[in-house]
């Protein structure tokens, strides 16, 4: 007995879990899957929140991409009426009527009717909206508004009571239904409709902030189903409503150690020579007319020659705009959007609320699968929420980019005050790579120094670089430490011109000493020369002398030895006598 009963509890709670997939963009990821299969959702809110489109969102897409046919019963709206609203989202119903995929119901209900015989029972829209969904096979249903169909009712008895067996009856019907209902003054709907919703209750709400207008959803209650419990920013345009998740911040997406060039060499060789790593966030930020444009541009360009694809997000100038200014510096980006390998879309921050603009920047992400993302500048988006509110849309993109492996540049405009300075501190701390552009004002003039502030996991340079902009490109140069401090622009320059003059003059100097070595050289040895003949000279003159007393001395002796002999021979002929 008691097994049994368990078997048909569990059986009870599988179906609950059972889900109907919307099809709508966000709204399956935040349900987990969609709606509860078979049993009534209330869809509730405000005049103007888009309620009608989300229904009938659900019918299009039950039918084009689920093949579930649907009904929608409309107590406000005329079929025409309805066709015609739902054409600029790129939905054809007269087709899809036409081929029996859909079937929608104009029921009038007339208060005077009502009103005159005081009775009210729903027997006659039962046998009309059976007939509905017998005619295609309909597994899904909306009914739209439900206080058109109560209104002039007032017996609240009688009220609860036939909408009890209305919920009743859709359910017996097992088919996946939507009943929109106007917001109440203290409780969801006018009618209390959310206590007989015992499954699934979605909240549509239309707020006004700062003139800027932000469409918001919540599930409310979700039974036996896990769900989203904050409230989601939607967005509706031309291609039907979008509802943006928040993305996980579980922080532990893949990291890429491939790395992606700058677009400037110089800049690549301050960043251990191989630039940015792929799927990381770049902040490059700086007072106006510092290059941030620019530099993003150059980044741009660089990455799809390299074949990457790009998407550049402008908040101050148009496509065209950037497009002219950036042939200024040698970047030809519209050959990049020819090729379809780079594509602009530019927005004035205040079209939207921040909320919105990031639904539109999920969308365009998802459609055109970028590798690159830029977003400049981002600063501009503080004139449509606080701080903490574009710090926190930031955190939500960065978060959502990771997880996809794009890389993510921004720019940000630094000001002397207080609010940018804790933009850019406050967006700094979340990026993996911040470059700073600051001007150097000195000897009259206004030049460019950038510093690479952080760049997480690569050895940077923490030198000061002189940046230059040129008709030829983007260009960093090392500065010059003078007496004066750091030198740039023609301060380097001369102080260029001075040292190479001085190495210069030096060296005319070492060969000035040179010829004077030479010179004194071959003076010196031609006195040495002087002085050998002048020696040679004497030397001669002592030698003459020396052999005149030789030869005086050999003759002496001579003529004494001949006068022995001749001595000698006389005294022999003496002896011989």
């Amino acid at each position: 007995m008691s097994s049994s009963t368990n078997q048909h509890h569990h059986q009870a709670s599988a179906a609950i879990l059972q889900k109907s997939p919307t099809g709508i963009s966000g709204l399956d990821e935040i349900t987990r899957g969609g709606l509860p299969l078979g049993r009534p959702t209330l869809l509730c809110g405000s005049a103007g929140c888009g309620k009608t489109l989300m229904s009938i969102e659900f019918i299009v897409r039950g039918a084009l991409e689920f093949n579930e046919p649907g009904v929608f019963m409309a107590f406000e709206e005329k079929a025409d009426e309805l066709a015609t609203n739902v054409a600029s989202l790129g939905f054809d119903l007269n087709t899809l009527v036409a081929d029996k995929k859909i079937r929608i119901d104009h029921v009038h209900i007339e208060r005077s009717e009502i009103e005159e015989t005081g009775e009210y029972d729903l027997d006659g829209l039962f046998i009309r909206l059976g007939y509905a969904i017998d005619s295609i096979g309909a597994k899904r249903v909306v009914l739209d508004t439900i206080e058109n169909l109560f209104s002039g009712l007032t017996n609240q008895n009688i009220l609860r009571a036939e909408l009890r067996r209305l919920f009743g009856w859709l359910k017996e019907k097992g088919v996946t239904a939507i009943i929109t209902g106007e917001r109440g003054e203290n409780s969801l709907t006018r009618q209390g409709l959310e206590e007989y919703v015992s499954d699934c209750v979605i909240l549509l709400d239309h707020r006004i902030s700062n003139q800027i207008s932000t469409r918001l959803l919540r599930i409310v209650k979700y039974r036996g189903s896990m769900h989203g419990t904050n409230e989601y920013p939607f967005l509706i345009d031309e291609d039907g409503i979008s509802v943006l998740p928040i993305t996980s911040l579980a922080l532990d997406m893949e990291v890429s150690t491939k790395r992606i060039t700058s677009g400037i060499e110089s800049l690549d060789k301050m960043l251990g020579g191989d630039g940015f790593y792929e799927g990381s966030s770049i902040l490059v930020s700086g007072t106006a007319g510092t290059g941030k444009t620019s530099l993003a541009a150059s980044f741009v360009d660089a990455n799809c020659r390299n074949g990457k694809r790009c998407l550049y997000f402008g908040f101050e100038e148009s496509p065209s705009q950037i497009q002219r200014n950036m042939r200024s510096i040698g970047l030809d980006l519209s050959a990049h959007v020819e090729s379809g390998l780079l594509e602009f879309h530019s927005s004035r921050p205040t079209l939207f609320g921040l909320e919105m603009h990031l639904v539109a920047i999920h969308k365009r992400i998802k459609k055109f699968q970028p590798d690159i993302v830029v977003l400049d500048p981002i600063t501009n988006l503080i004139t449509v929420g606080s701080v903490s509110e574009v710090k926190a849309m930031l955190i939500r993109l960065v978060d959502f980019l990771q997880n996809e492996g794009i890389t993510v540049l921004f720019t940000a405009l630094a000001l002397n005050n207080t609010i940018n300075e804790q933009t850019d501190e406050g967006i700094s701390s979340l990026v993996d790579s911040w470059l700073l552009i600051r001007d150097i004002e000195f000897n009259g003039e206004r030049n460019r120094g950038m510093y690479v502030m952080k760049s997480r996991g690569i050895g940077h340079s923490n030198q000061v670089r002189e940046f230059i902009i040129t008709a030829a490109g983007l260009d960093l140069v090392d500065v010059y430490l003078g007496p004066e401090g750091v030198l740039t622009g023609s301060a380097r320059e001369a102080h260029i011109v001075k040292e190479e003059t001085g190495l210069a003059l030096q060296g005319y100097a070492v060969s000035r000493k040179d010829r004077e070595i030479l010179r004194k050289r071959r003076m010196l040895e031609s006195q040495i020369a002087n002085l050998r003949t002048e020696f040679e000279s004497v030397e001669e003159e002592l030698n003459k002398v020396y052999m005149e007393e030789e030869l005086k001395k050999n003759i002496q002796e001579k003529n004494r030895n001949d006068l022995a002999k001749k001595r000698l021979g006389d005294d022999n002929k003496k002896s011989e006598d």
